[in-house]
């Protein structure tokens, strides 16, 4: 069974940087779209980024547009973990982070981790 677990969430101020992970374990993860979503408080779960194949060995990369230029998503395929550099934070990023996984080029995700709070504030 497909298993997420993030890791790396915590309390920032302003400005602050946090790195997320995600360890991903029973399945063949290049083979897998992988994207990080985050549900604020009283709010509804959004897409925060996604690494999606590209060809080969390559991946594209998306985001919504309030973190482009602020976060960064990365992959190790090898370490099967999946990454989320916040850079710039801001008391709208505070949220729980998930992870997902889903097959290449699906449009909805099939597998979920069990969350990681990150905090920032003001």
């Amino acid at each position: 069974q497909v298993q997420l677990v993030e890791s790396g969430g915590g309390l920032v101020q302003t400005g602050g940087s946090l790195r997320l992970s995600c360890a991903a374990s029973d399945l063949t993860f290049s083979n897998y779209d992988m994207g990080w979503f985050r549900r604020a408080p009283g709010k509804e779960r959004e897409f925060v980024a996604r690494s999606s194949w590209n060809g080969g060995f390559t991946y594209f990369t998306t985001y919504i547009g309030s973190v482009k230029g602020r976060f960064t998503i990365s992959r190790d395929n090898a370490k099967k973990t999946l990454y989320l550099q916040m850079n710039s934070l801001k008391p709208e990023d505070t949220a729980v982070y998930y992870c997902a996984a889903t097959k290449r080029g699906a449009s909805t995700f099939d597998h979920w981790g069990q969350g990681t709070q990150v905090t920032v504030s003001s």
